[in-house]
């Protein structure tokens, strides 16, 4: 079984648990602050500061959280060097196509994935129109943002409904795989768009290692790898990859109005203790079918929900 051990901060353990909410166990180890199970990775946060990640996805699910991961039976505190496939120096400058997700942690809502190309020349007009990290934008910005990029750059946009996500994931497809082979189609898409322009690369924003990500595609037909790179935070490097979170986050954002007209009501984002009450209130009045076509339903929020259904019938 695959293992990585994470040394952090007492606060980047605080937040971890906040945005593993969705999956945190009732029940800890000895010495543990707490424990989360994912589809394909366990996640043990302990007092010492040792955060242990253990599972095929370990490695994948590590490299979501910012600092340096090293494996579990290494000692030095050396720093990992970079992979062939970093960005060059010069990226932010470059004409690039990026590519970013919005969703994955959410138990309401679709995984939303998005691919934009910039070139050099268009750089200014998208900085102008506000382009930077969705993550520093509230939502009435970034629909405004968007609603001028869709007519400024050229992008892809794709939406995985809930309904598919869970037949995939049923069948045995991590949520690593699924975000690669929608950020293979969307970047295809992008490139097939500016076909005869010349670009100097493709931004990832990274999820999971480049070997990782190469091996969830092996059975695509259409394999992007020429020109590629990736790089965590990669909405730093290049607003490419800023407007496609952007363009993903807007998207995703108008699922969720859809999804609150369906039901009458708000939807809550996130995984925190509030989806549960959300998601026990709408199964009770549309029965438990809202799992499967409204929610990610492998999310720990799924038994939470239940849990509270079955004490509010008892």
């Amino acid at each position: 079984m695959a293992h990585v051990v994470k040394k952090m901060t007492n606060t980047e353990i605080l937040a971890m648990k906040k945005d593993l909410a969705h999956a945190v166990l009732e029940k800890t180890p000895p010495g543990a602050v707490f424990s989360a199970k994912l589809p394909d990775c366990t996640v043990t946060a302990y007092n010492s500061g040792k955060v242990l990640f253990q599972g095929k996805g370990a490695e994948e699910a590590s490299q979501k959280f910012s600092g340096q991961v090293s494996p579990s039976k290494v000692k030095s505190k050396t720093t990992k060097p970079p992979h062939r496939y970093a960005p060059p120096q010069n990226a932010a400058e470059l004409s690039m196509i990026g590519s970013d997700e919005v969703g994955t942690g959410d138990y309401f809502g679709p995984m939303t994935v998005a691919a934009a190309y910039v070139s050099r020349d268009q750089l200014e007009l998208v900085r102008e129109l506000g382009v930077k990290d969705s993550k520093h934008l509230n939502d009435k910005q970034i629909v405004q943002i968007a609603k001028e990029l869709i007519h400024t750059v050229p992008y892809s946009l794709l939406v995985l409904n809930n309904e598919k996500y869970n037949e995939l994931q049923q069948k045995g497809m991590t949520q690593g795989k699924i975000k690669a082979i929608l950020h293979n189609r969307a970047l295809q898409n992008v490139k097939a768009k500016i076909e005869g322009e010349e670009i100097d690369g493709i931004l990832v924003d990274q999820f999971c290692e480049p070997g990782v990500y190469f091996n969830y595609l092996t059975k695509e037909k259409n394999l992007l790898k020429e020109g590629i790179y990736f790089a965590t935070k990669g909405e730093s490097i290049h607003l490419a990859v800023a407007a496609a979170s952007i363009l993903a986050r807007y998207s995703f954002l108008k699922e969720m109005d859809k999804l609150g007209a369906r039901f009458n009501t708000v939807i809550p984002k996130g995984a925190g203790p509030h989806v549960d009450v959300k998601a026990a209130e709408l199964a009770e009045k549309f029965g438990e079918s809202v799992f499967d076509t409204a929610t990610k339903k492998h999310f720990a929020n799924t038994q939470k929900a239940l849990n509270l259904l079955k004490k509010k019938r008892s």
